[in-house]
Parts: structure tokens; sequence; C-alpha cells
């Protein structure tokens, strides 16, 4: 019985220790992957979503800027001029 027990035991550590590399595998082969991929994004240039975001927001405040500027000159416009 205690052999038996031993070899469950010897089993049970060696499933332990394979999972154990496959996961490291798995985890290197996500990294490798993502660099993969990271270097293709930015051979295509590509923006990422935070210089995307910042280029929308700079546009945004830039098209308010232009209503209210118009806004101004078509009021200025409609003055009537004084002599």
């Amino acid at each position: 019985m205690t052999a038996r027990s031993k070899f469950l035991d010897d089993m049970s550590q060696l499933m332990t220790n394979a999972m154990g590399v496959a996961q490291g595998a798995k985890t290197e082969a996500d990294t490798a992957f993502k660099g993969m991929v990271d270097r293709w994004l930015a051979d295509r240039d590509l923006v990422t979503r935070e210089e995307f975001e910042a280029v929308r927001l700079m546009a945004t405040k830039a098209r308010a800027e232009n209503e209210a500027l118009s806004a101004r000159i078509a009021a200025l416009e409609a003055k009537p001029v004084s002599e």
C-alpha cells in the first residue's frame, strides 16, 4: 500500500510540474505573440487608442472655438456701422 501511495504521489507531483511548465509556455507564447502584433501594428503606422482620443478631443475643442468665433463674427457684422 505504501508503494501505491508513493506512485500516486509521484504521479501527482509530475502532473503538477507539467501544469507549471504548460502555464509558463502559455505565458511565454502570449508575450511573444503580443510583441509580434505590436511590431506589425507599428510597421503599419496605425495610431493607438490614446493618440486617437487625444486628436478627437482637440478636434472637438477646435470645432467649438470655430463655432464661437463664427457667432462673434456674425454679431459684429450685424451691428450697424457708426460714422
